[in-house]
């Protein structure tokens, strides 16, 4: 593929995305001070010394948004890895088995979806635990209805093709169905999916850090950063839009990058009907 064939606003998000995985990737090396080291007083501004300044309890800002990019893309990339597994699974087996399979698995997923899920997941972390892989667990099942949907809708579609029929009459099992047929064939709109689902992600963890359930002081998470530095707002200290805006850069780059690859993928769809 050609640098020069790639749109701006998607190299602006892989340039984003690579920023924050050489943090989350090298952040001892990276920091200048360690994730719970106190070095000053607290709230002080930017300055040489501090780039970002300090935080509520006089930590190094820039340390600790560097090591919160280790914690927070981790867990959303477990979340979402551990999400796509189960949905795809599951939609793929529904849409190739059919019949009481396929409604029971959709009624069951319809079931979780209508409840709203922040207010599951807040009772759920509520009763478990303080762990992050089961925070991770939660965040995956709860994610995993969405992707469910969307596995199943293009399963389906791939499904009553002619090759996929002519599969069966060589007497060809599920698992070969659904991994040599149906997963190729739909791999194109389901990593569009997977990068969208990974922002969302983002965005849950740091609500649910916001709100005291997820990633536990004294690690750091970009969520939980906001949460210790909301009230300097009220006295004019900008400690807490420092992570907000990490947050929000993140999210818009991997949108920026999957709006870019749902493009290219539609062009390419184009391009084939044509000839």
């Amino acid at each position: 593929m050609r640098l020069k064939a790639i749109p701006l606003s998607a190299l602006i998000g892989m340039a984003g995305i690579a920023i924050a995985l050489a943090c989350a990737l090298f952040a001892p090396w990276l920091a200048p001070h360690g994730e719970t080291e106190v070095v000053g007083p607290i709230w002080l501004p930017m300055s040489g010394e501090y780039l970002l300044g300090t935080d509520n309890l006089g930590r190094d800002l820039l340390s600790r948004l560097i090591f919160g990019a280790r914690t927070t893309i981790f867990v959303a990339l477990a979340a979402t890895f551990i999400s796509f597994a189960l949905g795809m699974i599951l939609s793929f087996t529904a849409a190739v088995t059919g019949g009481l399979v396929d409604q029971g698995l959709s009624r069951l997923n319809d079931l979780m979806m209508a409840i709203p899920t922040l207010i599951f997941a807040l009772v759920v972390l509520a009763v478990l635990p303080q762990n992050i892989w089961i925070l991770i667990l939660v965040m995956a099942i709860l994610d995993s209805t969405r992707v469910f949907r969307i596995g199943r809708a293009v399963a389906l579609d791939v499904a009553v093709m002619e090759f996929v029929e002519a599969a069966r009459l060589r007497g060809e099992g599920s698992l070969w169905i659904i991994f040599r047929e149906i997963l190729p064939n739909t791999l194109s709109p389901l990593l569009a999916e997977f990068g969208l689902r990974f922002a969302f992600s983002i965005l849950f963890l740091s609500t649910l850090s916001f709100l005291g359930l997820g990633i536990q002081p004294p690690a750091a998470d970009w969520g939980g950063m906001v949460k210790d530095n909301k009230d300097g707002i009220i006295f004019g200290i900008s400690a807490a839009l420092v992570p907000g805006t990490a947050i929000a850069a993140l999210a818009i780059c991997v949108n920026l990058v999957v709006d870019w690859l749902m493009k290219r993928t539609s062009s390419l769809k184009g391009g084939r009907g044509d000839a």
